[in-house]
């Protein structure tokens, strides 16, 4: 073994610059680092050099040492970064082709769950209507989930039994709820712009309940129409409209029945017409009742700042999961959030067929 250090130094560099790949990289490390390497026999071979010359010889060993290093380092760098240039060339995939219609040979489709499949529909159908799309939080402050909506603090939506309340925020001043409706987006929208309004709101609502047919997370869509001279007549119009779009049933029986809410008055539920023994929808002599709905109240419209002298509309609701369910023939509401790709390839939408309204006939 030579004991030139320059020699030693010049041949380990030459080693490590002809290196071609990481593994023979790694082999001019070990045999110059490792164990039995050359520079790890001069380090330790000191102990058998003079007292008076060891200091200086170790200086020597450890700068060509460092060299080496320095070396082998630049070289794994160029080396990995040669590596990656290589695969991205090989991996590389054209963005700019089509999407494929059907995936490959052995691979699952993926598809559309009903939920935002129902959403893309409702879109599509009340957007033919003028309709555009609102949006707010899910973390509700109690003032526009219930005040503004005329709700009292009396009325049993304001249990704890019935709404998720959360710790009120350092120097809020007033209590957060997650959201028990998507009502707060009507107050939010008649506060942020003037009439006429024509919205639809699709979201996420909260509810301490669950069953078969309720959940504590499930989603919503209201819909709030304001401007002068809007009647009931307007209302059911527009509902009778939608839901036999939506059910795809030209003459679907719709039934309107008075009701209560805080937040419209007149208040009328809304009724399909089904079989109760076979579940078809359309047929029979039974009634379903499929939303709520209304004439927006007067003090609603104050809350907001809009005078009720002027301006009056029309407000709904409905379930976003109920109508998926009824329309696909769901029976029970926990696969909707279960992850199951069984229930879901049975019940999806091709993922590349958007929603159109020729689809509803």
């Amino acid at each position: 073994m030579s004991d030139d250090l320059d020699a030693i130094r010049a041949s380990t560099e030459a080693a490590v610059a002809a290196a071609s790949d990481l593994r023979g990289l790694d082999a001019v490390r070990v045999g110059a680092l490792g164990k039995s390497g050359t520079l790890t026999a001069l380090l330790k071979g000191l102990g058998a050099v003079a007292p008076e010359e060891r200091k200086a010889r170790g200086a020597a060993v450890n700068a060509v040492k460092q060299a080496v290093e320095r070396a082998l380092e630049e070289r794994r760098g160029a080396l990995e970064a040669a590596a990656l240039d290589a695969r991205l060339l090989a991996e590389r995939l054209d963005v700019s082709l089509p999407a494929r219609p059907h995936p490959p040979a052995g691979a699952e489709s993926g598809a559309i769950h009903p939920i935002a499949r129902t959403v893309e529909e409702l879109t599509a159908i009340f957007g033919a209507m003028g309709f555009t799309v609102a949006e707010g939080p899910d973390i509700e402050s109690d003032w526009y989930n219930f005040n503004a909506l005329n709700i009292p603090a009396h009325h049993p939506a304001r249990q704890d039994q019935d709404t998720f309340y959360l710790p009120p925020a350092h120097g809020a001043g007033f209590e957060t709820v997650l959201r028990t409706h998507t009502s707060p987006v009507q107050a939010r929208t008649m506060l942020a712009g003037d009439p006429p309004i024509r919205v639809i709101v699709p979201g996420r609502t909260y509810r301490a309940d669950h069953d078969a047919t309720h959940s504590p997370m499930f989603h919503q869509v209201e819909g709030l129409v304001l401007d002068r001279q809007i009647t009931l007549g307007h209302l059911k119009g527009c509902l009778i409209d939608f839901l036999r779009v939506f059910f795809n049933i030209a003459d679907l029986p719709v039934r309107f029945r008075a009701s209560y809410f805080p937040f419209t008055e007149p208040s009328m539920e809304v009724d399909i017409g089904w079989d109760r023994r076979t579940g078809e929808l359309g047929r029979g002599s039974d009634w379903l009742e499929i939303l709520g709905s209304g004439m927006v109240h007067p003090k609603v419209l104050a809350n907001c700042g809009i005078d009720p002298q002027e301006w009056q509309g029309f407000a709904f609701g409905m379930g976003i999961e109920r109508i998926t369910m009824l329309k696909h023939g769901i029976p029970d509401l926990r696969p909707f959030y279960e992850s199951d790709v069984r229930w879901l390839r049975h019940y999806g939408a091709p993922a590349l067929a958007p929603f159109t309204l020729h689809d509803a006939g």
